[in-house]
């Protein structure tokens, strides 16, 4: 199937391995250039390889934790403007509420809502002048009903679909999708 994106260029968080790899290939079948991004360089890497000779698309791996400034920062200098973002996190381990520290909490939230909105926010504009623009915020039935063991990935991930839900009317009117 052709979508009308050859050419495109892709930013795709955590692309290593699951949904991330999946979407990046799927992309890259479809002849857009990818920035892909994961914490372990090594495997990483293999997936970048992989990519490049099943479709022949320009693949630059970038290992660096994206919930960090310096993270985004890199991921964004390989891809300045991006046609398409795939963001995209694993949760946290399983566990019981009364376990789990400000930190896990705060981590959970990092990686899976504020990551992805600062991503968009550093993205949309372009998008908008470009008249294209592609965002998938990756979510799971987590967000939509909680998963009482993985509570902050649940908590975490009902933002970001709040938020996309919030400026999706937004973003149709300005970008044309």
């Amino acid at each position: 199937m052709d979508m009308g994106i050859k050419g495109r260029k892709a930013i795709v968080c955590a692309a290593s391995k699951g949904l991330g790899k999946g979407c990046a290939m799927a992309l890259a079948r479809e002849g857009v250039d990818l920035v892909i991004n994961a914490r372990t360089k090594a495997e990483l890497e293999v997936t970048a390889e992989e990519i490049r000779k099943a479709t022949g698309v320009k693949v630059t791996a970038i290992a660096v934790d994206v919930t960090t400034d310096a993270g985004r920062n890199a991921v964004l200098a390989a891809c300045p403007e991006p046609d398409i973002i795939i963001n995209n996190a694993g949760g946290p381990p399983p566990g019981d509420f009364r376990d789990w520290k400000r930190d896990d909490w705060i981590k959970a939230i990092d990686a899976n809502m504020l990551t992805p909105i600062e991503f968009i926010k550093a993205s949309v504009d372009g998008m908008m002048k470009r008249g294209f623009g592609r965002i998938v915020n990756i979510g799971d039935v987590a967000g939509l009903r909680p998963w009482p063991h993985r509570a902050p990935h649940s908590v975490s991930k009902a933002g970001l679909i709040m938020l996309t839900r919030i400026h999706r009317a937004w973003l149709v009117a300005a970008v044309t999708f």
